[in-house]
């Protein structure tokens, strides 16, 4: 109930289907988000140059992440990586579209920060979360997945795969741990502290 309150109290219209309605599989976020950016791009609704693929992630691969569908209470889910979708609209406001939270879809920025980042303040070190924000046209040129990682050590899949065939390039088939990496020197995009984030994208830019 809570997404039509938001639009009208904003004015914004949403830039993908509704949650239910999105190509979704679930532990595959990169895919999820890059399906949003080419309907996004299908659509012509919103420039594309205003959405960005976020990747949640750190030197550790061990970030939490607060109001996830598959947490328990109040405890955060602890990811090796996560990925979301982040539109800077022309009206001034962000939003984050996250497909496996519990907060509205699409959520506020700051609201999202506030409920699902929280506060490094409030975490060990080796926890705190830092951010790779990659253009969505960049995205969708450049990513590629073969789904290797989710496949075990006998090359059983560790969760079912989507049913569409495997993203990739002219020039790779498998570049996920380039977006993952939170190496400067390595991947596309541009890469934040979490605070650092929060302050380039929240209300007070």
């Amino acid at each position: 109930m809570a997404r039509p309150a938001l639009e009208a109290a904003s004015g914004y219209q949403l830039a993908v289907p509704a949650r239910h309605s999105c190509v979704y599989t679930s532990c595959f976020c990169e895919e999820n988000v890059w399906k949003l950016c080419e309907y996004i791009r299908s659509r012509n609704q919103y420039p594309l140059e205003e959405f960005y693929a976020v990747f949640i992630s750190n030197d550790r691969r061990m970030i939490p992440l607060w109001k996830q569908r598959c947490g328990h209470g109040d405890d955060p889910v602890v990811w090796d990586y996560h990925v979301v979708l982040l539109h800077v609209s022309c009206g001034g406001q962000s939003f984050i579209y996250d497909l496996d939270t519990v907060l509205p879809f699409p959520c506020s920025f700051d609201t999202y920060a506030e409920e699902a980042f929280k506060s490094d303040d409030v975490i060990y070190p080796e926890f705190r979360r830092k951010i790779r924000v990659i253009q969505a046209d960049l995205y969708l040129k450049t990513f590629a997945s073969d789904r290797s990682h989710m496949r075990d050590a006998s090359g059983n899949w560790r969760k079912p795969p989507p049913p569409y065939l495997c993203i990739e390039t002219a020039d790779s088939k498998m570049n996920l741990d380039d977006f993952i990496s939170m190496n400067p020197n390595v991947g596309w995009g541009s890469l934040f502290l979490l605070p650092e984030f929060v302050h380039r994208f929240g209300a007070q830019r």
